[in-house]
């Protein structure tokens, strides 16, 4: 019998160096968390893991970290509905903000009855006797302290998307969907804020606003709106305002900086992706405060 060809040689070496190798990190058992990560580094390095397993493998360890709290919308930047509203009122709101899912309250928001779907209200085109109650479901509620990888089996079991987050008491602390996890394994996922690459950095829409990327740079977003913020410490628009913060922002936060005020529209733990621009009106000063006052003789 003939001996098998150097090309089959070659790649059963190749073969078995991998396993071997594979091996050797398998048996170098890491003692914390951070020897792990190192582990997982040097295997990246040595091409054993590419970048997007890497990156997965990371989120996988910060979501068993994480607790709902550590993600939640907070209370006071949730998009709700209160059910004693005439439907033509809010009607406008779940337009523009074009959330899929709307937590509904009465009487206060610690009272939510149940969860509305987007989708529900063509309904309310279409029958005379629309009635919003018969159309929700069931909400989910949870403790501020629910670990993200159990709140993401509880997603997965129930078929659920969303979750309203209570705390001690009782009260309503904020909402968590399943997509917030997710991103924390998987990295972005788009959603309708997202816009295409080649529509650019900074994209108008109605009413004087705009929604700008976090990676744009300073002075792109100076050259655009005559601004004059510094790049020294920072190169983008995410690192200037989360310098803003003095801490990495969440969806829905908002601050205003030299006249504009920037609203998060999208945001993970390590950045804020991207915001929501808008031109502060200027502050009319009196003519009594501007005066020149000056004292009787």
């Amino acid at each position: 019998m003939s001996d098998p060809s150097p090309s089959r040689n070659s790649a059963a070496h190749r073969h078995k160096s991998l396993i071997e190798r594979l091996t050797a990190f398998i048996f170098r058992e890491p003692e914390n968390r951070e020897q792990l990560l190192q582990l997982l580094s040097e295997a990246h390095e040595r091409d054993l893991l590419d970048a997007d397993a890497l990156s997965m493998i990371e989120g996988v360890l910060q979501v068993s970290e994480l607790r709902a709290r550590d993600l939640m919308v907070p209370r006071a930047q949730m998009d709700v509905i209160d059910i004693e509203v005439p439907v033509e009122q809010w009607i406008p709101h779940v337009i523009e903000t074009a959330h899929s899912r709307f937590p509904v309250f009465e009487g206060n928001r610690d009272h939510v009855i149940g969860i509305l779907l987007a989708k529900d209200l063509l309904r309310y085109y279409a029958e005379q006797d629309f009635d919003v109650r018969a159309m929700l479901r069931p909400a989910v509620f949870i403790p501020e302290s629910k670990p993200l990888n159990i709140l993401l089996r509880d997603f997965r079991a129930n078929r659920n998307h969303i979750a309203i987050v209570v705390d001690e008491y009782g009260g309503v602390a904020g909402l968590i969907t399943i997509e917030d996890v997710l991103e924390q394994i998987v990295g972005d996922i788009e959603d309708e804020y997202d816009f295409e690459e080649q529509e650019g950095n900074i994209i108008a829409e109605a009413d004087n606003r705009f929604r700008v990327k976090g990676l744009t740079q300073i002075e792109q977003f100076n050259e655009q709106f005559g601004t004059h913020f510094p790049n020294e410490d920072f190169d983008t628009v995410g690192g200037l305002v989360t310098d803003a913060f003095g801490r990495v922002p969440r969806r829905g936060d908002s601050t205003e900086i030299e006249g504009f005020r920037f609203e998060v529209l999208r945001a993970d733990p390590r950045q804020p992706h991207l915001f929501l621009v808008t031109r502060v009106p200027k502050t009319v000063i009196s003519e009594f405060e501007t005066a020149d006052v000056r004292p009787h003789d």
